[in-house]
């Protein structure tokens, strides 16, 4: 294993286990590139990070999304979306549900899977 890879799985392995402790960041849903603004006084709701490593993490295992090495591999072969896990997060109630629409929110969690993805690739 490079070293590079053992500190991405280090900083992944981090960054799971502080999730629980991370404030809601502000998002404007008016915003129509559907981009994180962090001084409107609009809504306020998980960061698409927080929503990919909860998933990650299994916390949306009662709405079907699995969790760890699963999750990553069926994001890679398609058969689970960024989407999918968008409306898990609404049906445990972790999210409101005009997030959905919000283009921008569900492109930035499938950013935060390739992320994962990756970070997991060996690179040999």
């Amino acid at each position: 294993m490079k070293i590079t890879n053992l500190i991405n799985s280090a900083l992944i392995v981090a960054c799971i286990a502080f999730v629980p402790g991370v404030d809601a960041q502000t998002v404007n849903n008016s915003n129509s590139l559907g981009q994180i603004n962090r001084n409107s006084p609009n809504t306020r709701y998980l960061q698409p990070f927080n929503i990919a490593f909860l998933a990650y993490q299994g916390a949306f295992k009662e709405q079907g999304i699995p969790s760890a090495g699963n999750l990553i591999f069926q994001f890679q072969i398609g058969k689970l979306t960024a989407k999918d896990v968008v409306q898990a997060a609404i049906n445990a109630n972790r999210l409101p549900a005009q997030v959905l629409n919000d283009e921008g929110y569900v492109n930035a969690v499938e950013s935060q899977f390739t992320s994962m993805i990756n970070g997991n690739d060996t690179g040999s």
